[in-house]
């Protein structure tokens, strides 16, 4: 019986796990599309805001009882790892790469993610993690220099500073989850973000809005409520159920997904190199995470 509930809880991890991903796929492409007629900073602000007043409803709801104070440096943590600086940094460097390049980076995050949830928990990984996880670095930045340098080092370099937020806020989030829970982690950091992304939107606000598209505003709206929140509550509630370790190498599927998402969507072409480098950081970051423990 107790086998039997482990195996259908595990089941449901995978599950969530995989529609967190699903979802975050989307976000390059839809950042991508925001930023052609929004600011980065504005993006930014306004995806927190969104999401955090969405967030503070949801909480409101259930009745959630606060976060204690021990809790809330790490939430400060995921605040600053994926509500402000992945979300700033990501779409300040899509004006610069496109949303395609981009998910060639993110190839990384899975092993971002591992080497700060080891940081976090003490453990020493195998030599072979640390050789799966240098190679998987080096074919990243060998595609960036293979692109000329000259031609987005301002992107690669703010790609790369995401990702590594990025993973922190993902292994903070992580280890939060599993005293505070799953979705709230993400809505409490929301809100813990609110009393100052607030103030900056309405600095950032436009003076007008005529000459903003509807795909610019179908992006936001899609950053703002799924890849900022819904994405999330999948995601750890996935992590939760499923396990961190296990459940995190679904991050590997990502950039496949939003390789087709910008080639469908966007009509960005995809050069098999692209491809290519994305097979080998995905194959990379997979050893490392079989050597990880």
């Amino acid at each position: 019986m107790e086998s039997s509930k482990l195996t259908e809880n595990n089941r449901h991890g995978w599950i969530n796990g995989a529609i967190g991903v699903l979802i975050f796929s989307g976000s390059m492409p839809a950042t991508r599309v925001a930023v052609l007629d929004f600011g980065p900073i504005f993006v930014t602000v306004a995806r927190a805001t969104i999401a955090g007043l969405l967030a503070l409803c949801i909480l409101l709801i259930f009745k959630e009882k606060r976060p204690e104070k021990r809790h809330l440096f790490s939430l400060t943590i995921v605040s600053i790892g994926v509500v402000i600086g992945f979300p700033l940094l990501s779409a300040m460097a899509l004006q610069y790469v496109t949303s395609a390049h981009s998910l060639v980076f993110l190839g990384m995050l899975p092993l971002t993610t591992a080497i700060f949830g080891m940081i976090r928990g003490g453990e020493r990984p195998h030599p072979l993690f640390w050789l799966f996880s240098g190679s998987g670095s080096l074919l990243v930045i060998g595609f960036a220099v293979a692109q000329g340098l000259s031609a987005s080092p301002i992107g690669d370099i703010l790609m790369l500073m995401a990702v590594i937020l990025c993973g922190l806020g993902y292994a903070e989030g992580a280890k939060l989850s599993k005293t505070l829970g799953g979705w709230q982690v993400i809505c409490w950091a929301l809100i813990l973000s609110l009393p100052l992304m607030g103030p900056i939107l309405f600095f950032q606000l436009p003076s007008s809005f005529a000459g903003v598209g509807t795909a610019a505003w179908a992006g936001l709206a899609y950053i703002s409520v799924f890849s900022m929140l819904i994405g999330f509550i999948f995601w750890y509630r996935g992590l939760a159920q499923g396990g961190i370790a296990a459940v995190g190498q679904l991050q590997l599927l990502q950039p496949f997904f939003g390789l087709i998402l910008a080639a469908t969507l966007l009509h960005e072409q995809v050069s098999i190199g692209m491809l290519g480098v994305t097979v080998g950081v995905i194959l990379c970051v997979a050893g490392s995470k079989k050597f990880a423990k």
